[in-house]
């Protein structure tokens, strides 16, 4: 049950007030004030008791709650709740002896979070229609707000961007998960069917040395299989095209009563009719069907061995691209930084969710951009914030392009989408922390207010421009060249 004594008319020579006096003067954070700040306080102040597991203030709550504003809390344990998407989470605690409830020049408009009573909580609130007069009467109680204010800023602005990070993280672990699981599927299927090949090689190499082929006519074998696979490495064929090479070589073998099921093989490494007849022309009949046999299986293995080294590169360039985008076991020191390196690994680990919704993600930079002094695994946590926020807001489809420029003393970057754009009434509320768009657990309302604190962190800022007719939205990032 919450009980409330209200002092808003009273003075602090009152017993009730003289008693919230005395216990101000004993308060951890405001007993320093003076005697008279304090009694204005006490003779301006609601006495609110919590019963635990009550709620003292909801998500949302208005300035016209009597309840929004400055909380003296005096004795219990009341936590703050936020919902950033993925359930509540325990943001911030506080206890006898702490300040906390909406302070002095504040923007906060609504209550951000939950607060909930964990243990019972008596506490004096000192209503927002009072601010003017407290800032006028009492310079050292605000003083001391203010302090409050700003620690409570950078508390929840760190937590907000570890918490970010996380999320970030999360996102790129599932995206990278998607895009390693087609080379290294590839390389799981690759080697079991090498293991095969292999086993095939063997044998025919068995049957060619049995063939006693004179070392001219081996020397020429072998000069055969280079070009052909020289010729499978540098073309450019049509799967169409291959396809019906591969019948002709089908129909030759079969003319020479040659084992048919070598012409997926040959057709693969390149080989042409032209090439079979000058092979036939050079060994005679009898010892073709085994030089045939030893090329298709020389050519199969080295196929699939070089399909496992491509798909390995993939895997490789992906890890290599996540080492740098994260900065792992790099220390987080401002130092020069290659935008045009982060932006493209960044463009890499984002490019499954591009895929995913069928968007074009496209980078269009210039090499030779000027390194900007900054803390490389920040700028990355900008351009995955906006390039996410890009593709969320496209439609299957779209189109978002990220582009880079040199500007005067700075390096500009944009991030362009065709999605259908901010509605003028949202565009001063974006980068407001916990506003979002998105429906429930889809966004945190976080990654544009990180973004920009990021940026200016480093001494750039963010700008927007949307046009939701002509289905047009820029974000422009400018970094200075120089140490921020």
């Amino acid at each position: 049950m919450t009980v409330s004594t209200d002092l808003t008319r009273g003075e602090a020579s009152t017993p009730e007030s003289q008693d919230i006096l005395e216990r101000l003067q004993t308060h951890r954070m405001l007993a320093a004030a003076p005697r008279e700040e304090l009694a204005w306080v006490a003779a301006h102040g609601n006495l609110r008791r919590f019963e635990a597991g009550e709620v003292v203030i909801s998500k949302g709550q208005e300035p016209g709650s009597r309840d929004f504003g400055v909380w003296v809390i005096f004795s219990g344990h009341l936590t703050m709740y936020v919902d950033r998407g993925a359930g509540p989470k325990r943001l911030a605690d506080w206890r006898g002896g702490d300040i906390s409830g909406i302070l002095p020049f504040s923007r906060t408009t609504r209550a951000l979070g939950t607060g909930v009573a964990l243990e019972a909580v008596e506490l004096l609130n000192i209503p927002r229609s009072h601010f003017p007069e407290l800032i006028r009467d009492c310079p050292a109680v605000t003083a001391i707000l203010v302090h409050v204010m700003l620690d409570r800023t950078r508390d929840f602005t760190s937590s907000g961007l570890h918490d970010e990070k996380m999320i970030s993280l999360g996102k790129l672990a599932a995206g990278l998960a998607h895009e390693l699981n087609n080379p290294a599927s590839a390389v799981s299927r690759h080697a079991s069917q090498l293991e095969h090949a292999l086993g095939d090689l063997t044998a025919a190499t068995r049957e060619l040395g049995a063939a006693n082929l004179s070392d001219v006519q081996l020397r020429l074998l072998e000069g055969f299989r280079a070009s052909c696979l020289e010729s499978a490495a540098n073309g450019l064929e049509s799967p169409m095209g291959r396809a019906d090479r591969e019948d002709a070589i089908d129909a030759w073998l079969l003319a020479r009563n040659a084992d048919p099921s070598h012409a997926a093989a040959l057709a693969e490494s390149g080989v042409t009719i032209a090439a079979l007849d000058q092979l036939s022309a050079m060994i005679d009949a009898a010892a073709l069907e085994t030089a045939v046999h030893w090329i298709a299986a020389d050519c199969t293995a080295r196929t699939l061995l070089a399909d496992m080294k491509t798909a390995a590169s993939r895997i490789y360039d992906l890890v290599g691209a996540v080492k740098r985008y994260t900065y792992m076991d790099r220390v987080a020191v401002s130092e020069p930084v290659d935008v045009v390196e982060g932006l493209r690994d960044t463009v890499a680990v984002m490019r499954s969710k591009a895929r995913e919704k069928e968007c074009e993600l496209r980078l269009d930079v210039r090499a030779d951009l000027p390194a900007v002094h900054a803390v490389g695994g920040e700028l990355n946590q900008i351009w995955s914030n906006l390039i996410d926020n890009a593709l969320d807001a496209v439609p299957r489809g779209g189109h978002v392009v990220v582009s880079a420029r040199a500007g005067v003393n700075a390096v500009l970057v944009s991030v362009i989408d065709d999605g259908p754009g901010i509605p003028s009434d949202l565009m001063d509320r974006i980068f407001d922390p916990f506003f979002t768009t998105k429906a429930v657990g889809q966004g945190t309302g976080l990654g544009l207010d990180i973004a920009r604190r990021l940026a200016r962190q480093h001494g750039g800022d963010i700008e927007v421009e949307s046009n939701v007719r002509e289905r047009h939205t820029e974000f422009r990032v400018e970094l200075p060249l120089g140490a921020a």
